[in-house]
């Protein structure tokens, strides 16, 4: 029993671990494609 108040705050602390490595990937994947899907938008505006 004297470890069961930190069992919530493990958890807490891996869910918020998972969130950030989910938002570092986005970030990559964003920094990565950014550029070709910038272009691909300014290609669709000047057709239209």
């Amino acid at each position: 029993m004297l470890f069961a108040p930190f069992s919530k705050g493990q958890g807490l602390m891996e869910y918020a671990l998972i969130l950030v490595l989910v938002a570092v990937i986005v970030i990559v994947i964003l920094a990565l494609l950014g550029p070709g899907i910038g272009k691909m938008f300014s290609d669709v505006v000047r057709n239209v």
